[in-house]
């Protein structure tokens, strides 16, 4: 039996890592900067570590003894400094793989990370990857695709105005979506049997247009939702009017800026894919 540390344990991927590794029989040390939240997961069965991941000190600490690492980014939409502290996280946990000597990072990265800058938040990610590469760990990056769950933050206009809005550049041109569940259940894989060499890994899902994600959203609340195009420029003032910050609002125009240039594909070593359609992430959602 193994330690396993995996950071966000909590959130949505994070969550499924911890409960597969458990469901194996492995000790997992669960990273959260909420106490409360944290002592609710460790009831079922693992070991809560409350601190922040941009603290070095406590990293090291949590990480010491482990036999793999899960680590990721927390998005803060409203952070004062979104960029960063997400820079000082990645740089905290590059120091502390260096200094703990873990054997293994599974990084959790974004398929727009596989470009350095006018990607929006992926400009972190590609921060991260390259600074927990320069420590001695072996390093398996995951690039996930779009997240299905994406799909929740079209909720509230689609049940108030019954409508989808789609910031992608054709409504009609699908695109790789995966649900977190099946990231959750392929990093968790990859702990446990780490590749023999530092890999990039592209992992993907169900292609989908944004007007079948449109379709597949009403036909679970019950209504047809009619698709609005966003075009580019009216991005940033549509997302501010959804209750985003302006700072992080043209960070998310950026990202899908990138997208419309075509800048955003898969370029890791190989790639492995999940199954879940957007029928069932929509239904959870929605729990049902």
């Amino acid at each position: 039996m193994s330690t396993y540390v995996v950071a966000g344990v909590t959130g949505r991927v994070g969550r499924v890592v911890a409960a597969e590794l458990l469901s194996r029989d492995q000790r997992v040390r669960g990273i959260a900067r909420d106490a409360a939240r944290a002592a609710e997961w460790a009831a079922g069965g693992g070991e809560a570590a409350v601190g922040l991941l941009e603290d070095a000190a406590f990293l090291e600490r949590t990480l010491d003894g482990a036999a793999g690492f899960f680590a990721l980014l927390p998005e803060d939409p409203f952070a004062a400094d979104f960029r960063g502290i997400r820079r000082a996280m990645a740089d905290a946990m590059a120091t502390a793989v260096r200094q703990s000597h873990v054997p293994h990072v599974v990084v959790l990265s974004a398929v727009a990370a596989s470009v350095a800058e006018g990607n929006g938040p992926a400009q972190d990610l590609y921060y991260l990857e390259r600074a927990v590469r320069k420590t001695a760990a072996r390093v398996t990056v995951i690039r996930a695709c779009w997240f299905q769950e994406n799909v929740g933050a079209a909720m509230p206009a689609a049940t108030q105005a019954g409508i989808y809005p789609n910031f992608m550049a054709s409504p009609d041109v699908a695109f790789p979506t995966v649900a977190t569940r099946d990231v959750g259940r392929i990093a968790a894989a990859l702990l446990l049997s780490p590749p023999p060499t530092n890999e990039t890994i592209d992992v993907v899902g169900p292609a989908y247009s944004p007007r079948e994600l449109a379709v597949a959203l009403g036909a679970a609340l019950g209504k047809p939702l009619q698709l609005v195009d966003v075009p580019g420029p009216a991005r940033v003032g549509v997302l501010v009017q959804a209750g985003l910050p302006q700072s992080f609002a043209e960070e998310v125009a950026e990202l899908y800026a990138c997208f419309d240039a075509g800048r955003v594909r898969p370029e890791g070593d190989r790639m492995l894919e999940g199954t879940t359609p957007i029928a069932s992430v929509v239904a959870d959602m929605l729990g049902r």
